[in-house]
């Protein structure tokens, strides 16, 4: 890839608009614990298409007064993370998501005073575009005045989030933000009332509690349990009257740490770089497998390593890295901070209608004067996954 400087964008406008954050922000949590309400189904949109932004590795500390890690230095004096912040507005400007995926490190709680204040700031853009929005937790979110239980409720209690601190239904369960949300077809499809694309989130630890074994922490057996419980119910779901479906509706997950198994691939059969090694837990928790079991799972979505952007498919499921996003998260000057972009887009049914998810794409932007889009791929389709449609669809 060609490495070029470009200048840090809008941080002028991001600077006069800072002063506000703190105070609307918490005016819209306020009002948001008052509205009570519930929440307005996650569904495929008119187009066919639900479409979901990807920000890894935010690394927010304070704001404007926190500087820059590994950019250029004609960029560093004017640098801070107001820069993370101006990106995340971009991204949302240009693509109009359904839906925000924050997947974890989303403060540097080292260097974020007050670790509320910072997670507010961090998410504003979000908060403020009144997209539907959602974080898991990295290793350093909890390293500021919160635990990882009170950032993940701090998380819950913000305007227009879907995140949830952990499932109802398992009482006892590792880590916080243990989830799953539904997205359901086009409104006025047979589809409406079905979830015809799932998501998954989890916590994939911090680091390690066993003594004997050191390193990153990993998704623990109660997780996993949790997972293949609500994978089975889901398929159920979509496999039952009405629009009984012969095969599962496709899932993604989201967590922070990459599996063992990110390190199985190289330059050959992989779309996108790496450019560090792989900075898994040192144990196997066997998680890929469970997903693989499943039977649901076409893609894992993380974070983490921030010079890794690439995607590759192991036994039907893609690994894929975003790439760094956040100017306080350490990455590699001249290399563009970058975001991914995921689009599930649904067939039409033999009576012209939105069916089915048909297929899952996927791209990234860097943030550069024009916000290039590179490395589109197509992970997941419905035919080649063998399945055949009963008459020809148009369109592509």
């Amino acid at each position: 890839m060609t490495m070029k400087e470009v200048k840090i964008p809008f941080l002028m406008v991001v600077v006069a608009a800072a002063a506000l954050l703190p105070i609307w922000v918490l005016a819209a949590a306020k009002q948001h614990h008052q509205e009570g309400g519930e929440k307005k189904k996650l569904r495929f949109g008119s187009d066919g298409q639900f479409k979901i932004l990807q920000v890894a590795d935010m690394h927010y500390g304070n704001g404007k007064t926190t500087t820059c890690l590994d950019v250029l230095p004609s960029q560093f004096p004017t640098c801070s993370d107001l820069n993370t912040t101006a990106f995340v507005h971009r991204m949302i400007q240009a693509e109009k998501p359904n839906l925000i995926v924050f997947t974890g490190d989303n403060i540097y709680g080292f260097d974020a005073a007050d670790g509320a204040k910072s997670l507010n700031e961090a998410f504003a853009p979000a908060i403020s575009s009144n997209i539907p929005w959602t974080a898991v937790l990295g290793n350093h979110d909890q390293e500021s005045d919160l635990s990882r239980e009170g950032v993940m409720k701090h998380i819950v209690g913000l305007q227009n989030t879907r995140a949830q601190v952990n499932p109802l239904d398992q009482d006892v369960i590792d880590g916080f933000g243990n989830y799953n949300l539904e997205v359901s077809g086009v409104e006025g499809s047979g589809f409406e009332n079905k979830s015809v694309l799932n998501l998954y989130f989890l916590d994939s630890g911090d680091y390690s509690t066993v003594p004997s074994i050191g390193g990153y922490g990993w998704i623990k057996p109660s997780q996993q349990y949790w997972f293949e419980r609500t994978s089975a119910k889901l398929r159920k779901a979509y496999t039952s009257k009405p629009q009984a479906q012969k095969a599962p509706a496709p899932g993604l997950t989201f967590f922070h740490i990459p599996l063992p198994e990110f390190a199985s691939f190289d330059s050959s059969n992989f779309t996108g770089v790496r450019q560090e090694g792989i900075s898994s837990a040192s144990v196997n928790s066997g998680f890929f497998t469970t997903m693989v079991a499943a039977g649901d799972v076409k893609a894992a979505f993380i974070g983490h390593d921030h010079l890794n952007d690439f995607c590759g498919e192991l036994s039907g499921i893609n690994l894929c890295y975003a790439g760094g996003f956040g100017y306080h998260a350490y990455g590699k000057a001249g290399w563009d901070r970058r975001s991914r972009v995921v689009v599930a887009s649904l067939e039409k049914s033999e009576k012209g209608g939105w069916g089915a998810v048909k297929s899952i794409k996927t791209w990234k932007r860097l943030d550069d004067q024009h916000l290039t889009a590179i490395d589109g791929q197509v992970l997941w389709s419905k035919s080649s996954a063998g399945m055949r449609r009963k008459k020809p669809v148009g369109g592509t």
